[in-house]
């Protein structure tokens, strides 16, 4: 297990630069060699990323492969959907075969269904890979102010899955529904990158990071080899005693 680098930056659009040169970085040097697979999460956090991103056509995006670190059980075209904030930011603003991107198919059907048709997708993928072991190049990942990340939640039977890639998370205090990538694959990545901002943030910032709390779900976000990376704004950093900064 690696430690996890801390990158504390002043403001929102200073963290999405940083995640952006992370992001071009492992796309490189991935696609030297092949195909860039990443996962892509929710919420407000990535999306100025995601914008920048989208304005830059000189990425390797013919050579991306895009999953979801989770998603809601709700149509593609619904406001809580990860795959619709994905489309509206990002996906359709660049030079990305339709093929390249796989969202869950949360329309219709059970969460588990949905959650069994996705591990097969993931299973596809990574088959054809040549790869004997599930290998993002990089997932991104929020924190939520619970500690959960991806839709992996404190107290879930999902934190103690061990073979499955991917797992529905069905509870009646987690409304709607929803799927996740499981601690198994996240944890076989070559590059895990929090991004986290906001004072909501930073208590739980501080026992995740430093603490290393295993009651918080964003804490067994252990990478057997890969980078864990932690970029946060100065207000989610404020109860960190240690600054890395850049």
């Amino acid at each position: 297990m690696v430690d996890p680098e801390k990158h504390i930056f002043p403001d929102e659009d200073a963290l999405a630069d940083f995640a952006l040169s992370v992001w071009e970085a492992a796309a490189r040097a991935s696609t030297g060699t092949g195909k860039f697979t990443v996962a892509l999460s929710g919420g407000k956090t990535p999306v100025l990323l995601y914008r920048k991103l989208a304005s830059r056509p000189d990425l390797p995006w013919r050579e991306t492969i895009v999953f979801f670190a989770d998603e809601r059980l709700v149509p593609g075209d619904h406001p809580w959907s990860n795959f619709r904030l994905a489309r509206e930011t990002l996906l359709e603003k660049i030079s990305l075969p339709p093929g390249n991107v796989h969202p869950a198919a949360t329309g219709k059907g059970s969460p588990e269904a949905a959650a069994e048709n996705y591990e097969i997708i993931l299973r596809r993928h990574f088959g054809e890979t040549g790869k004997t072991a599930p290998v993002f190049d990089l997932v991104l990942l929020g924190l939520g102010e619970d500690g959960h990340t991806a839709s992996l939640f404190p107290g879930s039977r999902l934190l103690q899955e061990e073979t499955r890639w991917a797992a529905a998370e069905v509870s009646p205090a987690i409304t709607p529904p929803r799927i996740t990538l499981t601690l198994p694959i996240i944890n076989r990545a070559a590059g895990v990158l929090f991004l986290v901002s906001g004072r909501n943030k930073a208590e739980v910032l501080k026992r995740v990071v430093e603490d290393r709390d295993p009651a918080l779900p964003a804490s067994l976000v252990r990478p057997v080899s890969g980078r864990l990376i932690f970029a946060v704004d100065r207000y989610a950093a404020q109860c960190l005693r240690v600054h890395d900064r850049l």
